[in-house]
């Protein structure tokens, strides 16, 4: 393996689609889904590309935002390493990259969402150094 981290140019961003479809935790048309990423390129919005040579296998979106509670601060979302490449320590290797890259940015906190289902995260986030500090709510509008 020759693995690498980079930040996704915004004009190629729509080379993110296939893993964010593999997430399969929601059901979007894809010509909505190729919309919303476009316009999340235009906002306070970057992703990290994990790259095997030249080939996409794993991404992490970052939101960058500043806080009441905690300052400047990234947030990381739809974060996936193709099934192929998982559990060989891709995670942690990303999450090493996630850490300089927001202190690099001023960064004072990250923050993440992940479905209560989904217990293999949860045991990742908890070794990574991660709280749980609330709870997510949403509503359809």
């Amino acid at each position: 393996m020759n693995i690498s981290f980079r930040i996704i140019d915004p004009s190629d961003i729509l080379i993110i689609l296939p893993l964010m479809q593999e997430m399969g935790s929601f059901e979007v048309p894809e010509n909505i889904l190729k919309e919303r990423i476009l316009e999340m390129s235009t906002q306070s919005y970057e992703c990290i590309g994990v790259y095997d040579a030249e080939e996409l296998i794993g991404i992490c979106g970052l939101w960058f935002q500043t806080r009441h509670y905690a300052g400047k601060s990234v947030e990381a979302d739809h974060i996936i390493i193709d099934k192929a490449y998982r559990s060989k320590g891709l995670g942690d290797q990303l999450f090493s990259f996630i850490y300089e890259y927001a202190k690099n940015k001023k960064c004072n906190w990250i923050e993440l969402n992940t479905y209560v289902q989904n217990f293999p995260s949860h045991k990742f986030y908890y070794n990574q150094g991660f709280v749980i500090k609330g709870y997510h709510f949403v509503k359809e509008l």
